[in-house]
């Protein structure tokens, strides 16, 4: 096994897929079976989960809703995404539990750290909902902070595209796509690769991320085998 610890960061619009709202339960039941394969390997997942598909903070609050307000909305949408995601694990035989960093004890645990990391030891899955429980904040930033917390080895980013690229692939059909980065270039060239606070965060703590994209045939399970796919940020620059 490449790694014995590894944090999961999942958009609300990659569960989305092509719908203009709500959660694709094909994508959803994909991502469980590939979830499932990497924990039959004796791996520990904990997983980030946005909330993007059903509500997102940022665009609640250009739409005139205190920004704050818009940000506590998104974090309930996470939740609704974690607990989703963990009906779909469990269907598999996945042990799962949710912890929530806004309490709501009637359908979630409340996060606590040294109880996520048992969790995990014991091999159950850790659903993180609810962002980091304070606005202003990205789940970007949460996966970060999260992954520092539990001791994770190594951050994943699913996403939609397969890869961090110099410059847009849908504007600019000869973008490249970057093989490994530094914490440094992402930083200055403002990459989209997470927001600045969760990767100056990683670069404090040294932790890897890998980008790649989700819908790969066994992406997941390639990744967390040490397979080279898509983009790794916390080596030197190279392009693909």
């Amino acid at each position: 096994m490449a790694y014995q610890r590894i944090l999961l960061k999942v958009s609300g619009e990659a569960l989305m897929g092509d719908l203009t709202y709500g959660t694709d339960p094909n994508i959803v039941d994909n991502m469980a079976n590939a979830v499932n394969s990497v924990v039959q390997e004796g791996i520990q997942l904990a997983i980030v989960v946005g909330g993007g598909n059903i509500f997102r903070g940022i665009k609640g609050a250009s739409g005139g809703m205190d920004r704050a307000t818009a940000d506590y909305v998104g974090m309930l949408a996470t939740v609704m995404n974690a607990i989703t995601l963990q009906d779909a694990l469990e269907q598999k035989g996945i042990p799962t539990r949710v912890q929530t960093a806004i309490a709501m004890q009637e359908i979630a645990e409340p996060y606590i750290r040294r109880r996520a990391i048992r969790h995990l030891e014991k091999g159950r899955v850790v659903i993180f909902g609810g962002g980091s429980g304070n606005p202003f904040f990205t789940t970007d930033t949460t996966a970060a902070l999260r992954a520092a917390e539990i001791s994770a080895d190594v951050i994943f980013k699913a996403t939609k595209v397969d890869g961090v690229y110099d410059s847009d692939p849908h504007v600019n059909p000869q973008a490249k796509r970057y093989k490994t980065l530094n914490y440094h270039h992402v930083l200055t060239h403002e990459l989209a690769v997470m927001d600045s606070t969760a990767i100056a965060l990683c670069k404090e703590r040294q932790m890897p991320i890998v980008v790649f994209n989700l819908f790969g045939e066994g992406n997941i399970y390639r990744a967390a085998m040490g397979e080279l796919i898509g983009t790794t940020v916390g080596g030197s620059c190279e392009i693909s």
